[in-house]
């Protein structure tokens, strides 16, 4: 019997397999339908956007935008303040690095982004760090202030938090989008001394004779 001759015989031989085969072979193809629509809605995915091309970007800082300040600085009600581990929570959540490395230090503030945004058009006041000037809340912010102590490859950033209570220093920038003065850098989170003091024109405390 030849190849050719043996390669039929199943075939043949077997109608109903045939059959079967063919009705297979005709069937429309049923794709499987894909599931586009993420769980993440769209601010979550701007937000996600807007990481990735600072965190890739070899050029200078953007500039602060009200969604950026709010999402790495305003904090609500929650995971208590004096946590020891606060920073290092929520750091990690809120994706708070620069570009490929750690930031040095941040500031976190349990208060809106409308009342944040009023203190830039407060008086100026002496800054830390260098800074020139700063706008200072007038009254007193519950905050977190991050102080890195151990620079590890991102995101493992190990962080002491210190809970605070004072006044926030900041500097601003204007928007043209808005036309506005925006927060730009958290620059201090003041604590008032514990004993009767003042605050003077300069915003400098003072102790009374």
């Amino acid at each position: 019997v030849s190849t050719g001759k043996m390669m039929r015989t199943p075939i043949t031989t077997h109608p109903l397999l045939l059959l079967l085969l063919l009705q297979q072979l005709l069937q429309p193809v049923q794709l499987q339908e894909v599931d586009t629509d993420f769980d993440s809605p769209d601010d979550e995915m701007e937000e996600l956007e807007e990481y990735l091309e600072e965190f890739q970007s070899t050029g200078p800082t953007r500039p602060p935008t009200k969604e950026n300040v709010e999402r790495r600085v305003i904090i609500e009600p929650g995971m208590p303040l004096y946590d020891k581990d606060y920073c290092n929570e929520e750091i990690k959540r809120k994706n708070v690095y620069h570009k490929y490395r750690c930031v040095t230090e941040h500031y976190f503030l349990l208060m809106q982004y409308d009342e944040l945004q009023k203190i830039c058009y407060n008086r100026f006041v002496p800054c830390k760090n260098g800074v020139r000037k700063c706008n200072r809340s007038k009254g007193l912010v519950e905050g977190v202030y991050c102080n890195l102590t151990e620079a590890l490859e991102i995101p493992g950033c190990e962080y002491k938090s210190f809970y605070r209570t004072g006044y926030v220093l900041i500097t601003c920038a204007w928007q043209n989008e808005i036309h506005k003065l925006i927060p730009h850098t958290i620059n201090d989170l003041v604590e008032p001394p514990k004993h009767r003091s003042f605050l003077n024109e300069d915003g400098v405390f003072v102790i009374p004779p």
